[in-house]
């Protein structure tokens, strides 16, 4: 049977990863500035998250919610300590596309309203409502189309301003930080206009943290360098450090009830134990504070490298943007200097986006082999 080919594949295949650094079935060692598009938080194969794994899966991997499952609840508490949202309740899925599905469903059963606001290279998935609330028209299908909504320009709070005001939004989302858009962000004055904007409308403000949050901005979640209060959170990629896990965070204002959402596989034995161990590692290595020093010294050290536009996010969620196309200048890196990096939308901007546990010699590697190529290319 032939895989179903829909990712251009680079010709690397990784079969062992430690912290930083994967090395492929020929032995051959590759510094990892990407993390799986974000993924991987604390590190590859970090010691206490094997072992938090391989335990669990000596007890239970996995059973439905249809019963209780303790992990849920100790995740829950350790969720709401370390990011400070503990007023919030939790609901677990398995993806980023997942949460973000789940939060829009929600927003509309809470007001009752059907369309969607959002923005410019946004990107929030690849299914239904998520797909359809992202700024791509090839990666939405005519069924997703049917879906309604409205992007509008980042950063113009009139133009929020006169959509809410037709009463029929059910939810405005916005990542803090634009990911696959190339790390443009909107100002403070704008994400703390949005929350007024939604809360005088009855419309909830949904902030998709699903590559931005876990501590990759430099604070737990990429909004609270606004000082704002979302009345959903979505989030998953760091979440896991590989293992498949989403969920969003609800505001106290928005009630549940029984059959208001479900998943089959969201918030199991395997998933909860990966997560806690994220969590536990976020906290004892003190690496949410760490991302953010050393994203401000990569910002430094990036400046050195010829022919930069623009340096773009926040703490180890990076962006170097150039004058032109970084395509060549990726295969480069990953062919020639065997260095994981990622691309945008903004085909000029090179995404780094590295397990927060990097060091700055890892930096200085990554800045010296980039200053190596641009220079001998120009």
């Amino acid at each position: 049977m032939k895989l179903f080919d829909v990712y251009p594949l680079y010709n690397v295949d990784p079969v062992k990863a430690e912290d930083c650094y994967v090395w492929d079935k020929e032995g051959k060692e590759y510094l990892d500035l990407y993390g799986g598009h974000a993924v991987i938080s604390i590190g590859h194969g970090h010691p206490h998250y094997v072992n938090k794994l391989k335990s669990q899966l000596d007890n239970i991997g996995f059973y439905s919610n249809a019963v209780h499952n303790s992990l849920q609840k100790e995740l829950a508490d350790k969720l709401g300590k370390l990011s400070g949202c503990d007023e919030y309740e939790l609901f677990l899925c398995s993806s980023g596309a997942e949460a973000n599905e789940n939060a829009l469903k929600l927003a509309s059963f809470h007001n009752g309203k059907h369309r969607v606001v959002a923005f410019t290279n946004g990107f929030h998935g690849r299914t239904s409502a998520a797909v359809a609330a992202t700024d791509n028209k090839a990666i939405i299908a005519p069924i997703n189309a049917q879906q309604e909504v409205t992007i509008l320009p980042m950063g113009n709070l009139s133009a929020v301003e006169a959509e809410l005001k037709k009463n029929d939004v059910c939810a405005v989302i916005i990542e803090p930080i634009q990911g696959v858009g190339g790390l443009d962000e909107a100002e403070t004055e704008f994400f703390q206009g949005l929350e007024q904007l939604c809360k005088a409308n009855n419309t909830c403000l949904i902030l998709d943290e699903v590559q931005s949050g876990f501590g990759r901005s430099g604070k737990f979640f990429g909004f609270q360098h606004h000082g704002i209060n979302p009345d959903i959170i979505s989030m998953a990629k760091g979440m896991g450090n590989g293992f498949p896990i989403g969920g969003i965070l609800i505001a106290p204002h928005i009630k549940s009830k029984y059959g208001l959402l479900g998943t089959t596989f969201g918030g199991n034995h395997l998933a909860c134990a990966a997560c806690i161990a994220v969590l536990d590692v976020l906290e004892k290595e003190n690496l949410i504070d760490k991302a953010a020093l050393t994203g401000n010294y990569f910002m430094q050290k990036a400046q050195e490298i010829p022919g930069v536009k623009m340096l773009k996010g926040r703490g180890l969620m990076l962006g170097i943007e150039f004058d032109y196309e970084v395509g060549e200048l990726r295969k480069q890196l990953i062919y020639e200097k065997r260095m994981f990096t990622g691309g945008a939308k903004n085909k000029n901007v090179l995404r780094i986006l590295p397990p927060l546990t990097i060091q700055t010699t890892e930096i200085d590697k990554f800045i010296e082999a980039v200053k190596e190529i641009v220079s001998i290319t120009n």
